[in-house]
């Protein structure tokens, strides 16, 4: 068990987006693997911050923000407000290649949730923290 993941070890959290590998060279599945992840992370992360509830409410309204049908409809609403090299990523994500689909969504929303996704791991993994926190807010602004 030598190769296990050793907890103290981890990296620090600052040096995840300093690593040597392009952002733009991963392929567009695994940024909206991670851009899944780093989404659902931040949602959660401000619900828990601004009220105090029961874990089963907080669970309830994170899954309606991070669902792929309201990705998709964030991803439509954001695209006018997104640079060139965002929309490419976004468009990298929406156009891959996938084998799964999402339980209570469309093939369409699916893929658009899939470039949004895609598009919050380039920028987590770039380390742009305006660019996250300006769609964060966006996203915030269109379902509270």
């Amino acid at each position: 068990m030598e190769e296990s993941l050793n907890l103290l070890e981890m990296r620090k959290i600052s040096e995840i987006s300093a690593n040597k590998k392009k952002p733009s060279s991963y392929s567009p599945l695994a940024l909206a693997y991670i851009g899944d992840s780093v989404f659902d992370l931040l949602i959660k992360t401000h619900m828990v911050t601004i009220a105090n509830k029961q874990p089963y409410k907080y669970h309830r309204e994170v899954s309606d923000i991070v669902k792929a049908k309201s990705q998709a409809i964030y991803a439509e609403k954001l695209l006018p407000k997104l640079t060139e090299e965002e929309i490419d990523i976004y468009k990298r994500g929406r156009n891959a290649t996938t084998h799964t689909k999402a339980k209570n969504a469309s093939v369409i929303e699916y893929r658009k949730a899939t470039g949004f996704e895609a598009l919050i791991g380039y920028l987590y993994l770039k380390g742009d923290t305006d660019r996250l926190e300006f769609i964060l807010n966006e996203v915030l602004n269109s379902t509270l």
